[in-house]
């Protein structure tokens, strides 16, 4: 059944409407693992590169760089968190970058350097490494995300906001605002937990700006979470992300809505006009530092968009029909009940094999 493959039509207001799911080959050789990639790019950081490449992906592949948290590594993060088994799922690539040589294992969250757009140090590193995946994987650059956990959940707002053409959406765990760090000195892990409480929105929304001053296109999607006993990372830090992110939106820190997607979290959502919230954090209850949790790295590529189908060929973006079945019995032959919906009418459709 998994290699069957059909085609339903319906004429849409006289266009054609069609669905189809082809399971792609994988775009490398090898049987899907952790892989080192070497010679990736200008590398200033001195970081390591690994990609996960599942068997099967989508054509042109959503590319989710993970970034892991102080004391950690990219082989770690990818054995403790559920990125790699979304990307089976879901048909997309992963990238867990290593900052191995560095104070504590941390992502540079500190430097002059970290704070400017082609500063010589990490976020370079780290945009060489998404430039090979487009280039090697035939990644979508449309397509592009950055996740990670403490300093991984830092460095994850600091990519967002150094190169906003680049990345679609965002998922911080555990993090603080781009730019919270004057010097190497603040940045002590498990010392002053709450170093960056007291900024304005506008100021924290500023810093951002300032990072991008001709930069006129949207902003990434940020989704923040923190757990509420964390006691290296402090929850307070939470709200310091929000004012940030919401000033770069141009909204107000005010949640347009408030729900428990799971029990024990909290989301707030930050609506516009339109009714989207490009911003929303999750508050965690009783939770350590110790995200993400099961069930969280789902809800982040959900929120990314990529939790739909499998490792298929995308519709069409002027796609305007759904069809879906429900296979019934082989008994006497595949039999199964079909149902199309379209904004417009459906004057007939075809199944072929």
């Amino acid at each position: 059944m998994k290699r069957l493959m059909a085609m339903l039509a319906g004429a849409c207001a006289a266009m054609l409407c069609a669905v189809m799911t082809a399971v792609l080959p994988v775009q490398h050789a090898a049987a899907a693992g952790l892989t080192q990639v070497t010679g990736f790019g200008d590398n200033p950081g001195n970081l390591q590169m690994y990609v996960y490449v599942p068997d099967t992906v989508r054509a042109s592949p959503a590319i989710v760089m993970a970034l892991h948290p102080c004391g950690g590594s990219g082989p770690g993060f990818y054995s403790s968190s559920e990125f790699a088994s979304l990307a089976d799922r879901y048909g997309f690539l992963v990238i867990f970058p290593s900052a191995s040589n560095k104070k504590f294992n941390c992502f540079d969250n500190w430097s002059d350097a970290s704070k400017v757009r082609g500063g010589r140090t990490d976020p370079v590193s780290l945009m060489s490494m998404i430039t090979y995946a487009e280039q090697r994987y035939g990644g979508d650059p449309d397509r592009v995300f950055v996740t990670g956990s403490s300093s991984g959940g830092m460095m994850t707002n600091a990519m967002a906001a150094l190169y906003p053409e680049v990345f679609e959406a965002g998922a911080a765990f555990m993090g603080v605002p781009f730019a919270c760090f004057p010097n190497e000195d603040a940045y002590q892990p498990g010392g002053n937990a709450s170093p960056c409480v007291g900024k304005t929105a506008q100021q924290w929304g500023d810093i951002v700006r300032q990072a991008n001053p001709g930069y006129q296109g949207p902003w990434p999607r940020m989704q923040l979470w923190h757990g509420t006993n964390d006691n290296v990372v402090a929850y307070a830090e939470l709200a310091e992300e929000v004012k940030q992110w919401t000033n770069v939106h141009g909204l107000s820190t005010t949640p347009t809505s408030t729900d428990t997607p799971q029990s024990g979290w909290t989301r707030q959502r930050f609506a516009d006009s339109s009714g989207s919230a490009p911003v929303e954090a999750i508050t965690v209850s009783g939770a350590g530092h110790s995200l993400p949790m099961a069930g969280m790295a789902e809800y982040a590529v959900e929120f990314f968009g990529l939790a739909s189908g499998g490792p298929t060929e995308p519709p069409p973006s002027d796609f305007t029909c759904q069809v879906a079945y429900t296979a019934n019995t082989w008994n006497n032959g595949f039999t199964a009940n079909i149902g199309i919906t379209s904004t417009t009418a459906v004057n007939g459709w075809t199944l072929m094999r």
